[in-house]
């Protein structure tokens, strides 16, 4: 299949809240356990606007295939999607989010939020978990190893990026005492409350390298 790729320039609507969680359900719904959940996709898409390499200059088909699993090597064209109309409207959804993130991230950051889960508990209490957000950024970062390799590794740049690492890495690479600590959903809620301060500050970096 020929896959559209991003321009920014094309206007587009944010989505609603229903057309997020129905973006969310059509993917979750998939017949395969690789499809990204709306928090992945959330954080997936964020982390190609602030890439080395940003979105726009790649090809959709470099990008967009990994957020329903790939499309696998059967003969199904629209697969894993149960019709070309189905596959159709899940790239508008989600091209137009990342319209949305873009416009939000680079033009408007205090109207962006990320998407993530927030759990109240039986104290009132509002405790964030970005685990998944931070798996898809993650799996954006291994389009471009090396880019994204040094941005990890800047003094400045590399702290902030340290959540995204702890709540969405490997837990088998995690050191014994980070494993404890994240056990801790308030630790875990610090972590993901920080994040925030990271994208903007990628977005800054962005700002001043194009």
């Amino acid at each position: 299949m020929q896959y559209p790729d991003y321009k920014p320039t094309l206007e587009s609507p944010p989505l609603t809240d229903e057309e997020l969680g129905a973006l969310d359900e059509l993917l979750t719904g998939l017949p395969v356990g690789q499809a990204m959940n709306i928090e992945q996709l959330d954080g997936y898409l964020t982390a190609l606007l602030l890439a080395p390499k940003p979105v726009a200059t790649l090809a959709g088909a470099d990008w967009l295939p990994a957020i329903w699993g790939g499309d696998g090597d059967g003969d199904a064209a629209d697969f894993p999607f149960a019709s070309g109309k189905q596959k159709k409207r899940v790239i508008v959804l989600l091209l137009r989010h990342l319209h949305a993130l873009d416009r939000q991230i680079h033009h408007a950051p205090d109207r962006w939020e990320p998407v993530f889960s927030v759990a109240e508990t039986d104290d009132g209490d509002e405790l964030a978990d970005a685990e998944d957000w931070c798996i898809g950024f993650l799996q954006a970062t291994t389009l471009d190893p090396e880019g994204w390799g040094a941005l990890f590794d800047d003094p400045i740049l590399g702290p902030l990026l340290l959540p995204v690492g702890l709540l969405g890495g490997d837990d088998g690479q995690l050191e014994p005492a980070d494993a404890e600590r994240l056990a801790d959903p308030a630790h875990r809620d610090a972590l993901s409350r920080s994040l925030p301060d990271t994208v903007l500050a990628l977005a800054q970096r962005a700002r001043t390298v194009r």
